[in-house]
């Protein structure tokens, strides 16, 4: 037996075509990505700036241009069958790649440890009152369960996202129902309270940078799509639908409960165990993506296994949960800024240069590519710094001038 057919998750080749997953199996696992409390605080922030209309003007705006880098980030990966990393080792150079590599696994072993942390504490707050022993206990079990998932790989994230995102959308859909038709005013009505100040291309930005840094590892799930032109069309459905509903849960929580999330809604409603349940799917099936793509970026940087890294990453996140919720979020924030440019430069990387993605190409990736190097960075630093326009476009046109500029010296 060859050791692609031994590797089901294909750490350092394409994946077969005999290993690539149902059109049903992909939708579930590109919509279990999107779920993630943190996008439920987008729709919260969206809904006190914003009234119902400019609402879902952002929503679809954002949607539209999450969906355009998604979607073209899914297609790479579908058409190539290369992971994040792999395809990296191509547009960046083997050592390079290290670059991108880092970035995304930092940022996701990050969200991960937080995930952790907003499942438990407010567990722990409701049943518990505050019980910091609770929260590292709950932490610890669910710090197990998700890196178990991510260690087996793509079959537990095919797993738990079968499980998950029927539960999710659907007992989150009926306690948003429920919680619209106990208040006192109509959805619309209620959105009108207090000063709205955002703006449509505010409410924009925030929705796109509220998934824009996940998105980026789009390419290590949709490689096993069936086909390119399935990679995009599924990325960009499942990723419009899955965040609209995370962004509309939290808006509802906040404008009928003053809430964060659906959670809230649920407790209001005396669904503590719906509750329980509805939170712990809607991080898992994030949690568990989040450590996959971390467990491959580490392995191309230190040549080991992706399980062995699944494991190592995961017990990290878990130790440093609690301290990650309570100080690492707005880093993590900054962090997302810097990978829209990562995600631009594998897209340009496979367009320019095709021949060199294509299984029988004889010529070897060059150690550094220093036009996708210095535009990771000048991206990152434009998105982070420039206070106009959205912070991901800026970093992601800098990034492909950079690039561009690159390529065509190396070129002549």
């Amino acid at each position: 037996m060859s050791t692609q057919k031994k590797d089901i998750d294909f750490q350092s080749t394409a994946v077969s075509k005999d290993a690539r997953r149902s059109n049903l199996t992909m939708f579930m696992i590109m919509m279990g990505f999107t779920f993630f409390s943190a996008s439920m605080w987008v729709g919260q922030n969206m809904a006190q700036g914003l009234n119902f209309g400019d609402f879902i003007a952002a929503m679809v705006l954002g949607g539209i241009i999450l969906g355009a880098y998604t979607g073209a980030l899914g297609f790479v990966g579908a058409k190539t069958g290369l992971s994040l990393d792999l395809l990296a080792v191509r547009s960046f150079g083997t050592k390079g790649s290290y670059l991108p590599s880092a970035m995304i696994s930092f940022t996701q072993m990050g969200w991960f440890g937080v995930g952790l942390a907003m499942f438990a504490i407010p567990i722990a707050k409701v049943a518990f009152g505050d019980s910091m022993t609770a929260t590292y206990i709950m932490v610890a079990i669910a710090g197990v369960c998700m890196t178990a998932s991510a260690y087996y790989g793509i079959k537990g994230l095919t797993i738990i996202s079968y499980i998950a995102v029927p539960c999710v959308a659907i007992l989150g859909t009926v306690a948003m129902i429920m919680a619209i038709t106990q208040g006192d005013r109509g959805l619309v009505e209620q959105f009108e309270q207090g000063e709205k100040t955002l703006g449509i291309i505010a409410g924009a930005g925030l929705v796109i940078g509220s998934f824009v840094s996940g998105g980026t590892a789009t390419p290590n799930f949709s490689r096993f799509a069936k086909s390119s032109k399935a990679g995009c069309i599924i990325t960009i459905i499942a990723f419009f639908i899955g965040n609209s509903l995370m962004f509309l849960f939290g808006a509802v929580s906040s404008v009928y409960v003053g809430g964060n999330d659906i959670f809230d809604v649920m407790i209001n409603l005396n669904l503590f165990y719906v509750a329980v349940l509805v939170l712990g799917l809607n991080i898992w099936t994030t949690n568990d993506n989040a450590l996959y793509s971390t467990g491959l970026g580490l392995a191309n940087i230190f040549k080991l296994s992706k399980k062995s890294m699944v494991l190592v990453s995961g017990i990290i996140g878990t130790v440093a949960a609690v301290w990650l919720y309570n100080n690492f979020c707005g880093y993590l924030n900054i962090l997302n800024c810097t990978l829209p440019p990562v995600g631009i430069i594998l897209i340009l990387g496979y367009l320019l240069n095709k021949g060199d993605y294509t299984e029988d190409t004889e010529s070897k990736p060059k150690t550094v590519v220093w036009g996708a190097v210095i535009g990771v960075v000048a991206g990152a630093v434009v998105a982070n710094l420039l206070n106009w326009g959205i912070p991901a476009i800026n970093g992601m046109v800098v990034a492909a001038i950079c690039y561009l500029i690159g390529w065509k010296i190396c070129k002549k």
